[in-house]
């Protein structure tokens, strides 16, 4: 999909202030709130917004610790260890990869012990051969997509 400027002064907007209502980012933005509801739709049918619920904090749910775990699948067994990972709360997220391992799958803990229990979790799956985990220490680069949405507005013209 492409994106042009005023697509790009949404995005930014939606996640610079993303609690305002549509009737004030049409303010904002000088357009007709039925043009910026029409983008908006377009957007998210799209794919390009993909959600539009809060942000939530596992360190402040309880869970602060933070690792990545590398999972290696018995061949032919990739689907049902990533139907079996989305029954398992405590991974946040999990993707199918190159390189060492399967599977990646973003893992939050209570403490290191309870980590430990949720890998020895993964590592009972049927069709898991082995894991590897690597703990993270600390986050340098926090989740974010304003600098891409930025990158892309100046590709635009915005």
């Amino acid at each position: 999909m492409t994106v042009d400027a005023l697509d790009t002064r949404i995005l930014r907007l939606l996640l610079e202030q993303p609690r305002t209502s549509v009737r004030e980012y049409a303010r904002i933005l000088g357009v007709a709130r039925g043009t910026l509801q029409a983008r908006l739709d377009r957007l998210e049918r799209e794919g390009v917004i993909t959600g539009t619920g809060p942000s939530l904090s596992p360190a402040a749910l309880g869970h602060p610790v933070l690792a990545f775990v590398h999972i290696e699948v018995t061949q032919g067994h990739l689907d049902d260890v990533g139907d079996a990972l989305a029954g398992v709360p405590e991974i946040v997220e999990a993707f199918s990869i190159t390189g060492g391992g399967d599977l990646l799958a973003r893992v939050v803990g209570r403490d290191n012990a309870h980590l430990e229990d949720v890998i020895q979790k993964l590592i009972s799956l049927p069709g898991v051969v082995r894991t590897r985990t690597e703990v993270a220490l600390r986050e340098r680069v926090p989740h974010r997509l304003l600098p891409l949405v930025e990158s892309l507005g100046r590709e635009a013209g915005a």
